[in-house]
């Protein structure tokens, strides 16, 4: 039961599915709890796949799967998944676009990060972002409807995996008073990674089962190079993290792992 409470305290930080109420005040909440829930962030992506991917398979089949009918399809999962988590990872990604794109120097580019309002650097990688996964999706999509379900089921989970390495490498460098993510800065064990892998483990065991092994091989590798990239660029720039670096972390690490399996599964020329 306190493993439960720990995955639907996720839910309520990570998406904007309902827990209120009774079902809120029996979950509960503390700074130790918030630690301890940040084993389920993979889990989280379970929930956001599923929407995905029964909104792209109604449209899929709604259109007759010809013609543009993987565009319409990445088009309205994208929408759906935004909907879900209300846009808290894509604002992460405009925000670090913004702060590391408009200033040299770390406290520059901090205080940038802690605007709300949205610069030309966040809206270019967000228009930027957002197209890739539309083109990504719909060439998955032209490639069959389980290709396309099984890429968003493995992207939604492992992409939520890599920020929890990040903050297991680097101090949290975000203002401690009003930073929601601080609490998962002070600690996250290797005991919660490990079950926060495990979350992983059947998605991506269904995926190979799909789609064999070279395609999760590629993909996920790709994701593992996104989320490591982020890592770098934050340790570089940072000097730490903060919470829109977990967002824009979660954003490039899905990204990729759709592009990994567009390139694994991509048609070679004779």
């Amino acid at each position: 039961m306190q493993a439960l409470r720990h995955y639907l305290l996720a839910v309520q930080f990570f998406t904007r599915l309902p827990v209120t109420g009774r079902l809120a005040a029996w979950v509960g909440y503390s700074p130790a709890m918030l630690r301890a829930a940040s084993a389920h962030f993979p889990g989280v992506g379970w929930l956001v796949a599923a929407v995905a991917m029964g909104v792209y398979a109604a449209l899929w089949w709604a259109l007759g799967g010809q013609g543009f009918a993987p565009l319409v399809a990445a088009v309205g999962s994208t929408i759906a998944t935004v909907l879900v988590t209300g846009g808290f990872h894509e604002d992460g990604l405009a925000d670090v676009a913004d702060g590391l794109g408009g200033a040299y120097e770390r406290e520059r580019a901090l205080t940038i990060m802690k605007d709300s309002r949205i610069g030309a650097f966040g809206a270019m990688a967000l228009v930027l972002a957002l197209g890739a996964k539309l083109a990504l999706l719909a060439q998955l999509g032209s490639l069959g409807l389980e290709v396309a379900l099984w890429a968003l089921l493995g992207a939604h989970v492992l992409s939520r995996l890599w920020p929890l390495f990040v903050v297991r490498a680097l101090p949290h460098v975000g203002d401690t008073a009003t930073s929601k993510s601080k609490p998962l800065a002070d600690q996250i064990t290797g005991r919660a990674l490990a079950a926060a892998i495990l979350w992983c483990f059947l998605p991506l065991a269904l995926m190979y089962q799909a789609l064999g092994a070279s395609v999760l091989i590629v993909s996920v590798l790709c994701s593992a190079l996104g989320g490591a990239w982020m890592l770098w660029r934050f340790a570089r720039r940072l000097q730490g993290f903060t919470g829109d670096c977990l967002g824009a972390t979660q954003q490039v690490a899905e990204i990729a792992f759709y592009l990994g399996a567009a390139m694994a599964l991509a048609p070679r020329a004779a």
